[in-house]
């Protein structure tokens, strides 16, 4: 096969390859399309970036158009099935684009933006629908979508739609669907494990690896750098002065990772933006169409975007710290030489990372050659190194000065200058008395007599302590007369230790104490 007329393609698909440039299929393609053609469930393994999308949207749309009939509402005749919301968006717009002007709606739902839109869009039904797990179950489940009249289901990066991550949504969409369907599976690589929990969803299949599992682009120029991690910021930095590098994806293993790369770059005066799974729907697309425009040079991500990123001209690929997951490094290196470009992948190593690169190298069958450290850059360490624990002390020492009140500037850490600051504040109270913990608790040591001493006499005491009877009645208070406040205002009295019979209220009861309240009552008792 030499020429897309060759598949017997529709007239519109042909003149929509014409206008984006595609005179040649690819092998994945030339390989795929003409089984598709014929209804043949499909196994495809190739490299990244060699057209897969192409290889199952084109012949999916000729079916589709022979012959076109109306989509039922809240339904889809074509189901794709993506593992990131980059990657459905990428897919959404290439069936949109291979249609060209066909009468084919096409719909993409995924989590981080409002369902209800969504749930607007799927009313009449769509032909084709690209989706993620998550956000078609939550349509399923509020009744706003139905898979009953699925004609093809398509996994595109089946190796991570079936990993344990998204097996369960996969298991409950397989129910929903038609059991006899158009299936299809594409992916750059295909563990053993998982090739034959795909074989669970095929009827058949036709398997088509134009190259190895596992095997990286050909075009692209691979090293690694053996560094210590204090080394890795300076080394990017290195890198990135070079003009050769223009349009760069840095990929991180974490997402607080990439933000502090970014906020590096940034001191450095080097444009970047993070996109990774704690960023808004929005503040993803941002950072993509800039990077896309070239408004920004560096684009810092994490293994999210290793699957879901197709701009042309991305010149480097830096792994800042190597995957854990040995093919993820072949998909985040596939991020450049694209449709038949050249590109380069640095990747930087510490000894931690020595067993992930064993792994990697291990899973591409080649070594990757090394490259060394240069002196400029360890000088470029030390600095990132200091400004690094300057900004640390800054940060810290607000927190060991004294908080500073509104209205109250003497209250704060206890420090120099404290015990000046309670005195002024007794003074300022007109020796009422000390307020401080210290003087509180030099008042107890001392005794009675220095607390007393130290503020002025209440009512009803004498010496600074109140006076009290001595007797059965221990606790009531007498003036200088030896009248209680009661006698004075004109009630019955009861000298102390009369014995009186118990009275009805306050008094004894049955030879038992007397039952005096002092106050008020209160609400609980």
């Amino acid at each position: 096969m030499t020429s897309f007329k060759d598949f017997g393609l529709s007239a519109p698909i042909l003149a929509a390859l014409a206008r984006e440039g595609y005179s040649a299929p690819t092998p994945i393609q030339a390989q795929a399309i003409p089984h598709l053609m014929q209804g043949r469930d499909l196994l495809g393994i190739a490299q990244t970036g060699t057209g897969k999308t192409a290889a199952f949207a084109l012949p999916l749309i000729h079916r589709l158009m022979e012959p076109h009939k109306r989509t039922a509402p809240h339904s889809a005749r074509t189901l794709v099935l993506a593992p990131t919301r980059e990657l459905a968006s990428q897919i959404a717009e290439s069936f949109k684009i291979y249609a060209g002007d066909l009468p084919i709606s096409v719909e993409v739902v995924f989590g981080g933006v409002s369902i209800g839109r969504q749930e607007r869009a799927l009313f009449r039904g769509v032909d084709v629908l690209v989706a993620t797990p998550g956000r078609l179950l939550d349509l399923i489940d509020r009744g706003s979508c139905r898979l009953d009249l699925v004609e093809a289901l398509v996994l595109d990066e089946a190796d991570q739609m079936l990993d344990l991550g998204f097996v369960h949504a996969l298991k409950r969409i397989a129910k929903l669907v038609p059991k006899k369907r158009h299936t299809l599976l594409f992916s750059a690589t295909m563990p053993k494990q998982i090739a034959s929990l795909a074989e669970g969803y095929l009827t058949d299949p036709v398997r088509v690896a134009v190259t190895p599992v596992a095997t990286t682009a050909e075009r692209v120029a691979q090293h690694v750098v053996p560094c210590e991690t204090r080394l890795k910021q300076a080394m990017l930095e290195h890198l990135l002065s070079d003009p050769a590098f223009d349009r760069v994806i840095v990929f991180t293993r974490t997402k607080h990772g990439a933000d502090r790369v970014v906020k590096h770059l940034d001191r450095a005066g080097i444009d970047a933006a993070a996109i990774h799974g704690n960023k808004s729907q929005p503040q993803r697309e941002r950072a993509l169409a800039a990077f896309r425009d070239g408004q920004i040079g560096v684009l810092v991500a994490t293994d999210i975007a290793a699957r879901g990123i197709d701009i042309d001209g991305v010149s480097h690929v830096v792994n800042f710290e190597l995957p854990n997951i040995p093919e993820s490094y072949v998909h985040r290196i596939g991020r450049t030489a694209r449709a038949g470009a050249k590109g380069s992948a640095v990747s930087f190593c510490n000894r931690e990372e020595e067993p992930y690169l064993r792994d990697i190298e291990k899973l591409i069958r080649a070594q990757i050659p090394r490259l060394s450290v240069p002196k400029e850059v360890q000088t470029r360490a030390a600095e990132i190194g200091r400004m690094n624990r300057a900004e640390t002390e800054e940060a810290i020492l607000p927190s060991r000065a004294p908080r500073h009140h509104a209205g109250r500037p003497d209250v704060g850490r206890r420090g120099e200058g404290h015990a000046a600051n309670e005195g002024e504040r007794n003074q300022a109270r007109g020796g009422k008395g000390p307020r401080g913990p210290r003087e509180q608790f030099r008042a107890r040591a001392e005794g009675p007599a220095a607390e007393s001493a130290t503020r002025e006499p209440r009512r009803g005491e004498a010496n600074g302590r109140p006076q009290r009877s001595e007797g059965a009645a221990g606790g009531r208070r007498f003036d200088a007369s030896g009248e209680t406040p009661r006698s004075r205002a004109g009630a019955p009295t009861r000298k102390p230790n009369a014995g009186a019979p118990a009275a009805a209220k306050g008094g004894e009861r049955d030879g038992r104490r007397p039952n005096r309240q002092r106050g008020p009552k209160r609400r609980d008792d």
